[in-house]
């Protein structure tokens, strides 16, 4: 985000910077890190228990096991969104009419 002065020079907000790449990343990481952590408890615990509690609690362990991997892809890459901004890098213009494909093969343009 900038403003401008009164004088027209365009000053800089710090607050509306990006989070550095760095840092991002590592949120990222550690966030991925402890959600596989997550996963291999819930298969320890699905293995430790399969015959002492009842088994269908143990089936949810796994099935939690296997679905954590996909969700914590999703989340660990779902980093540094684009931000919209108000000033567009390029200027939409509007195309005029354009020719028909193959006028100017086999005949010419016939009007």
């Amino acid at each position: 985000m900038s403003t401008k002065r009164g004088d027209g020079e365009e000053v800089h907000r710090i607050t509306s910077a990006p989070e550095a790449l760095a840092d991002d990343l590592a949120r990222r990481t550690k966030r991925y890190l402890v959600q596989m952590g997550v996963r291999v408890v819930c298969f320890v615990v699905a293995v430790l228990t399969w015959h002492r509690i009842p088994v269908a609690f143990s089936i949810a362990m796994i099935v939690a096991a296997v679905v954590l991997p996909y969700i914590a892809v999703l989340l660990a890459n779902a980093g540094r969104e684009r931000q919209a901004s108000d000033d567009p890098l390029m200027d939409p213009r509007t195309l005029g009419p354009g020719r028909r494909p193959g006028a100017d093969q086999l005949g010419g343009n016939h009007r």
